[in-house]
């Protein structure tokens, strides 16, 4: 209600005309009104558009309670989060209520004995739809205690209450989320006997403390997250509480490079200087992004474990310090992201994937090399002639001279602290190289035509027309045989 600072009593409450709502009557209805006026309802979550978003809408307006399930990094907290945004600004609870009873609707001894003594004088507070969210993440330590509640001995004894007095009990956090959203994530790592406590709260509202049994009609709006992994390997839902979820909603990584360069670029946490310091061309972004696809189709990963989108959010904020560290080593004001810059993600990368044996056995940075790897292979035909698995040696190919050019010379050396005019001198030294730019990528932008002619010799390498050598400062390209026939 906006005049709700005017209304202080529960007289004035009933004066105003105000109408109680369950709060799942309050999401459907609000939800109702912004579907009819095209309000976007879950900003800033990309890729759902015409697949979760759609039956999460549907799950509000038929009033269920929701298990949203997937792998991890698919935004299932931030869409539960965004729930919040459906729900009525304020709401009259009575005040000093532990459980925050509705002042026309009171449940607790508490409540109802104020409202018996004080009547429309009783005292009311409003509370804002951002203090109506709780979370608790299922844990194999929660307690029943800690969801339903207790009996307090430190309370009976300072109120010199009997135990069998129900005011002895302590609530737990679901009681004291009474009228709010209520989300337990990794539902599977609750113990089977806790979620058992979970199925007279969600059918008939009732909670059993101790033996106390209260009919207490709690209102919540439960939403849990689980990922399908836990199913099998910690743990899983136990089927009576899956009868109780009303929907249970799929969530799934973005579809394609676009969505998932939107993702990145709204949460990687940037420092101004960092963003205006470095330039990031649009190849490098798609490349970036086309890391975590390959993650999640390598034979070195692990598919069930996913790859969250946390790990290209992280990666490229590890790109941009990386170039910035350089920047600042030459003392230049500005510089531009290089394809080399790359293996400055390799820490991102193997702290967010689960390797399967094979994986192991290639080690952790040897994986993140080679999905790098794979991901330029993935893009190299985008830009350049795509390169056959499988061709004649004889036959003519785009890159011939380029290649004879590496053959004939002793190759060249691009160094990690190079500065930004050095390693420009050092491109345009390759007069094929420039050719292929020029015939492939006419219309390609200054600032970025550096990073393409890397990624056409990054793209020899992996497509092995060309062989690159680490050093301790920096990159060797050679011919794959010249230096071998060099030293016969």
């Amino acid at each position: 209600m906006k005049e709700h600072n005017n209304i202080k009593t529960l007289g004035d409450l009933k004066k105003a005309n105000y109408e109680s709502k369950s709060i799942k009557d309050e999401l459907r209805y609000n939800l109702r009104n912004k579907i009819q006026q095209k309000e976007e309802i879950f900003n800033g979550v990309w890729g759902y558009e015409n697949s979760v978003i759609p039956e999460l809408e549907r799950a509000i307006l038929s009033r269920h309670n929701i298990n949203l399930l997937g792998l991890r990094g698919q935004a299932k907290t931030r869409l539960a989060r965004l729930m919040v945004n459906l729900l009525d600004e304020y709401i009259p609870v009575v005040e000093g209520s532990e459980i925050n009873d509705d002042p026309l609707k009171p449940m607790s001894r508490y409540a109802v004995e104020l409202i018996k003594e004080k009547g429309d004088k009783t005292p009311i507070s409003w509370l804002h739809r951002d203090d109506r969210f709780f979370e608790k993440l299922a844990t194999p330590d929660v307690t029943v205690a800690d969801l339903i509640g207790d009996v307090d001995p430190i309370k009976a004894a300072n109120l010199k209450l009997s135990y069998a007095d129900d005011r002895v009990i302590h609530f737990g956090m679901i009681p004291r989320a009474n009228r709010c959203i209520f989300v337990i994530n990794e539902l599977p790592d609750l113990q089977a006997r806790i979620q058992v406590s979970l199925f007279n709260i969600l059918q008939e509202g009732d909670i059993q403390i101790r033996g106390f049994k209260l009919r207490l009609p709690l209102d919540l709006q439960f939403i849990f997250t689980a990922n399908p992994e836990d199913y099998t390997n910690r743990g899983s839902i136990v089927t009576p509480l899956k009868d109780r979820i009303g929907s249970q909603i799929l969530t799934h990584y973005p579809e394609d490079i676009e969505t998932a360069r939107r993702i990145t670029e709204q949460e990687a946490q940037l420092d101004e200087r960092q963003s205006s310091l470095v330039h990031v061309p649009d190849f490098a972004k798609d490349l970036l992004e086309q890391i975590s696809f390959e993650a999640r189709t390598s034979e070195y990963v692990d598919a069930k474990s996913g790859v969250s989108a946390r790990m290209s959010i992280t990666a490229f904020e590890n790109l941009l310090s990386t170039a910035e560290r350089r920047a600042l080593l030459s003392d230049e004001k500005a510089t531009t992201i290089r394809l080399s810059d790359f293996m400055g993600l390799v820490p991102s990368i193997t702290g967010k994937i689960e390797l399967v044996y094979e994986g192991e056995q290639e080690g952790a940075g040897a994986v993140a090399e080679t999905l790098i790897d794979d991901a330029i292979k993935t893009l190299f035909p985008k830009y350049f002639p795509s390169i056959a698995k499988l061709e004649r040696k004889d036959a003519p190919s785009p890159y011939d001279e380029l290649i004879s050019w590496f053959f004939e010379s002793q190759g060249f050396e691009l160094l990690d602290d190079a500065t930004d005019a050095e390693y420009k001198k050092l491109l345009d030294s390759i007069p094929p190289l420039n050719q292929l730019i020029k015939e492939y990528q006419p219309n390609i932008g200054k600032t970025d035509v550096y990073f393409l002619k890397e990624l056409l010799l990054w793209g020899l390498v992996s497509h092995k027309k060309l062989s690159k050598h680490r050093f301790t400062k920096g990159y060797q390209f050679k011919d794959m045989y010249g230096s071998f026939i060099s030293k016969l």
